[in-house]
Order: C-alpha cells, then structure tokens, then sequence
C-alpha cells in the first residue's frame, strides 16, 4: 500500500508530462501542416494581449493631448502624434482593446441566437422552419453595410450599439448555417433511438444535436471574428460606429486621418496596418481552425 502511495505522485508527473509533450508535438504539427494559420493563431495571441495589457504597454493614455501636435515619428513618439498632440501608438495599442471586445461580444451575442435558431427551424420543420426561413430571406436581402448603419441611426453611435448591431446580422446569417449542420444530423440511428426512448426534444437537442455541431459552431465564430472586427472599423469609419474620442482603429482612418492624408501620412499608416495585418491573422487562422475541426467545410467560404 505504502508502495502505491510512493509511486502516485510519479504516475502523476508521467501524466501531465505526457500531455505536456503531446500538446506540443500536436502544436508542432499544426505549424508544420498551416504555417499561415500558425501565423494568424499568433497574430490573434498578439491582439489579445496587447488589448489586455494596453495600459500596460502603451507610453501614453490613449486620450492625453500635449502640444507636440502632429509630430511625425521620433523617439518620444515613434508613430508620431495627431492633430490633438494624441500619440498614435498608444491610440492604436487602445483601439486592440475595442476591436477586441466587439469580437469576443459580437460572437458570443450572435452565436448564441443563431444557434437557437437553427436548431429551432431545423428540428420542428414545418411551419417554424418556413416562418424562420422566411425571415432569413427576407433580413438577407438588405445589403450588409445599408443594414448595419440603419441599426446604428435607430440606436445611435455607441460601442455597445455596435455589438448589438453586428450581433443582430450575425444571427441571422449564421442560423442558415446551424439549419444545415443540424439537418446533416437529425436522420441519424442515434436520433431516431432517442425518439424510440421517448427522449424529450430539450434532451434531443441538448444531448446529441448540440454537441455534434459544437464543431460547425467553433469554426464559425473563428472565421467571422475577423468580418467583425472589419465591419466595426467600416462603421467607426463612416461616422456610425465607436464615437470619438474612443480609439478605434476605423475611427482614426475617418475625417481626421483622411484630412492629413498628405501633411502627416503616418495618422493613417498605423492604423492601417494594424487593422490589415489583425484581419489576415485572424482570417488565415480561422481558415485553419476550420479545416482542423470540420474538414466538410472546405472551400464553403
């Protein structure tokens, strides 16, 4: 007995080492396999902690002025400062944090409706599916953009409208998606035996459907993190998004920036290639994710 006790902590070690080494062999692989999903993967490692740690990192507040106004990149300022004296690294290290939490919010809000959803219009049919459906069709046809700026003219420019606004369209879109995923699964042996035991539908869904579509679900929220993020900065941009004096990466490209395109080009250099480089990391890691998780849906996007 005394034996086995002496010998557990051991068997323990073996076993965390043993998952320890196999996790990074598994991380080997999948930078060997998707070398530019290994870059998105830490592009979006980087976005996150430059958002969490943005008070940290940054040199200045994101909103303190001073009178070194647009001075270009120097040692105090390295991507040189805006028309307020603003210093534009700080800016954008901030606007990591906005384009951050509009992702993480928009995909937990959208997903969860689009889920419900789906599953909903695929698992009843009939006049539910075709009433959802039609809906769908309907939401659908508007233009994406023309949409999101008449939800953000009802709702008024503020961070939280803009999640509820992207969350909104996101939903919609999406509940085609876990329609189709949750049909590819309601013909199987499993389902039919639950049914046959007299399974409730909440047990159905949650037990069996839920679970086999988690995959679907996952791939989804990684691919459109990276529409999010862009759909946000498109509506910051425009005026109907994230209100000044909060940074965002598409509120410094709008007036501001565009009105010192030529006298001081780095107000829109900076933000530029943050939002670029942030959307293809994030891009070419969900596109890696998906072929990881889901191999079906190859080439569907």
């Amino acid at each position: 007995m005394a034996a086995e006790q002496s010998l557990a902590p051991t068997q323990v070690r073996r076993m965390d080492t043993g998952a320890v080494t196999s996790a990074a062999a598994s991380v080997r692989k999948f930078v060997r396999r998707k070398p530019l999903g290994a870059f998105g993967g830490a592009v979006t490692v980087l976005l996150v902690l430059v958002a969490v740690f943005a008070d940290l990192i940054a040199p200045y507040p994101g909103l303190q002025h001073s009178a070194a106004t647009l001075q270009g990149p120097s040692a105090d300022h390295w991507l040189g400062t805006d028309q307020f004296g603003r210093d534009i690294l700080s800016r954008v290290i901030h606007g990591a944090r906005v384009s951050l939490f509009v992702g993480v919010g928009v995909t937990l809000l959208g997903t969860i409706p689009a889920l419900l959803l789906g599953l909903a219009s695929a698992y009843f049919g009939g006049w539910v599916d075709y009433l959802v459906q039609r809906l769908v069709d309907a939401f659908q046809s508007v233009p994406y953009l023309i949409m999101l700026i008449a939800i953000m003219v009802v709702l008024g420019p503020s961070l939280t409208n803009v999640i509820v606004a992207l969350s909104f369209r996101r939903a919609i879109v999406e509940s085609r998606v876990m329609r189709g995923a949750t049909m590819g699964i309601l013909n199987n042996v499993y389902i039919e035996a639950a049914h046959a035991t007299g399974a409730t539908n909440t047990r159905i869904m949650l037990r069996h459907l839920v679970p086999n579509i988690m995959p679907t679900l996952i791939v989804l929220g990684s691919i459109g993190f990276a529409g999010v993020i862009l759909a946000e900065a498109s509506l910051s941009f425009l005026g109907y998004g994230v209100p000044p004096p909060t940074p965002s990466w598409g509120g410094m490209l709008a007036a501001d920036g565009r009105a010192y395109m030529f006298a001081a080009p780095w107000m829109l250099i900076a933000p530029t290639l943050a939002l670029s480089v942030t959307v293809f990391g994030v891009n070419m890691f969900g596109d890696a994710l998906r072929d990881v998780l889901d191999p079906r849906l190859r080439g569907s996007h």
